[in-house]
């Protein structure tokens, strides 16, 4: 059929490939298979398609935020907005992310002047009970203000990474978290000190402490805009931070035990084949066509994957 090819190339493997294999199957009206190139100039094609779209993505947002006037207006529009002291020039924001329950982390990710300060971005593992993004979140907004208190009391030369404190404390959620984040702060004496909003994800809604209904912040502005910006940055954070421990932890269950294959070897395999997933379902020819990978230890490697659930 015109516009389906027999076979997807990407870069990961998403979630539940079979679903988009039969759907795009009965679209074409033949097998479609999704698959990473592993060799060749397919392989060198999908890199670099992979590496045009986020170029191409990074200037799309990154155009509005590099213009200063813009992030100046927003910066002020959000003091306006929010009914805050000064203008907001630095923000952070706090994401949770788990799959299930477990693996639970948190992302806090920086916004000075309106731009994203990366060597001040923080991840955090939580130990909470399972499926509590509430009490996640008061765990990692305590550890990072109890921080602060902390290190308030030191001479500045002595003052550690958490020594500054926002203008704005955003939280990703509703008033659920926003409720979490008020009384952390509270706790600590700082509800004077640090203002607090959360953005709720589902109609992009921001709200204050003391209110039930959403701050009336124009859609398509710069101010909102900044916002969501960095809500979808911690999101991101936290994700990639989860997907982390996750395929460690994945990676250590699965391919653990097979004589040489070291860490470096199960990094460097991971890495080639695309993701743990891509590793589980290669096939034999896939593992003895790395050169670097013994024919010995490529047979081992796949004969325990095939023997794992």
């Amino acid at each position: 059929a015109v516009g389906y090819p027999k076979s997807v190339l990407v870069p990961t493997i998403p979630e539940d490939p079979s679903m988009y294999e039969e759907w795009l199957t009965a679209q074409r009206g033949s097998r479609v298979e999704i698959r990473i190139p592993q060799r060749g100039t397919k392989r060198e094609l999908a890199e670099t398609v992979t590496k045009n779209a986020v170029d191409a993505f990074q200037r799309h947002r990154l155009k509005r935020a590099a213009d200063h006037n813009s992030r100046a207006k927003a910066l002020n529009d959000l003091e306006q907005y929010l009914s805050l002291p000064v203008a907001p020039l630095r923000i952070e924001c706090y994401d949770m992310s788990h799959l299930q329950g477990t693996d639970y982390v948190g992302s806090m990710v920086v916004l000075e002047d309106g731009l994203p300060r990366k060597s001040e971005y923080r991840r955090f593992k939580v130990n909470v009970p399972q499926n509590d993004d509430f009490a996640a979140m008061e765990e990692v907004l305590t550890r990072r203000f109890a921080a602060y208190v902390a290190d308030k009391e030191l001479p500045i030369a002595e003052r550690g990474r958490f020594a500054y404190p926002p203008q704005l404390l955003l939280v990703d959620g509703g008033k659920g978290q926003l409720s979490v984040a008020v009384r952390v702060l509270e706790q600590l004496g700082l509800t004077d000190e640090i203002p607090v909003a959360s953005l709720a994800k589902q109609f992009e809604e921001v709200f204050l402490p003391g209110n039930s209904q959403p701050v009336s912040i124009p859609r398509g502005s710069e101010a909102l805009f900044m916002l969501q910006r960095i809500r979808d940055e911690s999101h991101r954070f936290a994700i990639s931070f989860h997907r982390e421990r996750r395929d460690k932890r994945m990676t250590a269950s699965v391919l653990d035990g097979i004589a040489g294959l070291g860490p470096r070897r199960k990094e460097r395999l991971i890495k080639e084949l695309g993701g743990i997933r891509a590793v589980k379902a290669a096939d034999l020819q896939e593992f003895t066509s790395l050169t670097w990978l013994p024919h010995d230890v490529a047979q081992a490697v796949y004969e325990k994957l095939r023997s794992t659930p």
